[in-house]
């Protein structure tokens, strides 16, 4: 089975889009729990709240890797992130049953891709991405590090990390916004 996460409902076939390596592609999980993180943009989010107008691609936020044993860990860069990008947030998982492979190779763990439209044979609604997130970490799927039990060499890797990001952004505003309103302390420093 492979699943994909989205806001929108009632797609019954999934279309390739431009990605972010420049291919239209269309991107899947083996796993059902990793695409819990697909459902809310932290940075669309924080921009649409503050007002700030945006009128091209958002910029995705992916604060996460994975463990060892390839467990999706979704990590906290600021106090609350995962509360307020992911509390009250509904969406669609949807799933099926075979894809077309791209033959592109992304470097996520279970990740998969397909160049060819895919039909949807399931689809799950969402009511809450936080709930569905605390669910799944509750039961062993995936790892949370909170911002408060971060070590304190990871972060100095993001506080470094956070400045090289922010450099580097000037042809994304939307993102240029969003880490200069979470990480002033960082970027200002």
């Amino acid at each position: 089975m492979f699943f994909h996460a989205s806001p929108i409902g009632g797609i019954k076939q999934l279309e390739p889009r431009i990605s972010n390596h420049g291919l239209p592609l269309v991107y899947f999980s083996k796993k059902r729990e990793n695409t819990l993180v697909y459902l809310s943009n932290a940075i669309e989010m924080y921009c649409k709240e503050t007002g700030f107008i945006h009128t091209g691609k958002w910029k995705k936020w992916g604060p996460y890797g994975f463990d060892k044993e390839n467990r999706l860990r979704l990590e906290e860069y600021y106090p609350n992130a995962l509360e307020q990008t992911y509390k009250g947030i509904s969406g669609y998982i949807y799933s099926a049953e075979s894809i077309i492979d791209s033959g592109f190779e992304v470097q996520i763990p279970d990740a998969a891709t397909s160049s060819s439209p895919v039909t949807v044979t399931n689809v799950e609604f969402v009511p809450d991405a936080y709930d569905a997130i605390m669910q799944a970490e509750k039961e062993g799927l995936i790892t949370v590090l909170r911002y408060e039990e971060m070590a304190k060499n990871r972060r100095e890797w993001l506080v470094k990390t956070i400045k090289e990001e922010y450099n580097s952004a000037t042809d994304h505003p939307d993102y240029m916004y969003f880490l200069q309103g979470n990480f002033s302390n960082i970027i200002n420093s």
